[in-house]
């Protein structure tokens, strides 16, 4: 994989992806505001997906589990204007203003088009990637403008950007039947659900009688039979979406737990359970 990144500061970079996939699952510990140059990226999350292409601009609220699928598009590669907004950098900003924010109890990713004044002010940043030393107060200055914007466009992003509590402690078996696909780490669960490590493996345990690993295994590939068997997906259309990495052991798990492939279950040789 062809990956390359141009930072103006740690905040801010240009990203390109010039191979034909890359995917990950993430889990920010930031906001993310985002604006596509060129390619595609596919967003999966609990509740709903996205698909953002050339002139898109979106933000990724921090904490929220995703599967991001990047590919270049019409030859061109994978390529986006990527701002941080840190909580120090959000601290500052709004510590002289008093945001009006309301409940929204999961923020979703929010997306503004091509929204001109954004555009605008992301398009403004393409020239300082070639310059070597921009001095700092200048690229935060840019952050700044971009926050403005939001806060002008969006009467609802105080809510999220001034929103500084850490996850606390929610409902395990409800937060697992929503986030079971994403490809994360035992901690980060633990961390999302407002638990130790220690006390998610012991709450998981008295809810399923079963361990974290073995529970997701089986559920993903729960997931990964319906979407075979009911709408005709290809294996290689959604190992990624449903949790797996490999496409070999993905088919090899698939028929231990099944007694058969997935391409046999595709082609309609196999009744469906």
């Amino acid at each position: 994989m062809e990956h390359t990144s141009k930072y103006i500061t740690p905040d801010i970079k240009l990203s390109c992806y010039e191979d034909k996939l890359f995917k990950s699952d993430i889990i920010f510990d930031h906001h993310m505001l985002i604006w596509f140059i060129s390619g595609e990226t596919k967003i999966i999350q609990a509740e709903e997906s996205h698909h953002f292409k050339t002139g898109d601009i979106f933000l990724i609220p921090r904490n929220q589990p995703a599967t991001v699928i990047n590919f270049p598009k019409d030859g061109l590669p994978h390529k986006t204007v990527v701002m941080l907004l840190s909580a120090k950098t959000l601290r500052d900003f709004y510590a002289n203003i008093n945001p009006t924010t309301g409940i929204i109890p999961i923020p979703k990713i929010r997306s503004f088009n091509s929204h001109p004044l954004l555009e605008s002010c992301l398009t403004s940043l393409i020239p300082y990637f070639d310059i070597k030393e921009l001095p700092e107060h200048i690229a935060a200055l840019k952050i700044k403008e971009a926050i403005s914007i939001l806060r002008a466009i969006d009467p609802e992003i105080d809510s999220i950007l001034a929103n500084f509590e850490e996850p606390g402690k929610v409902d395990l078996t409800s937060f697992m039947e929503k986030n079971y696909m994403f490809n994360m780490t035992m901690e980060k669960f633990g961390y999302l659900t407002g638990r130790s490590i220690t006390t998610f493996k012991r709450d998981f345990k008295k809810s399923y009688n079963t361990t974290p690993q073995k529970w997701l295994t089986q559920k993903r590939l729960e997931l990964a039979h319906y979407m075979i068997s009911e709408h005709h997906k290809k294996p290689t259309e959604i190992i990624f979406e449903v949790g797996f990495e490999n496409l070999s052991h993905f088919s090899f798990i698939f028929k231990k737990q099944f007694g058969y492939a997935p391409t046999e279950l595709l082609e309609g040789s196999i009744k469906k359970i």
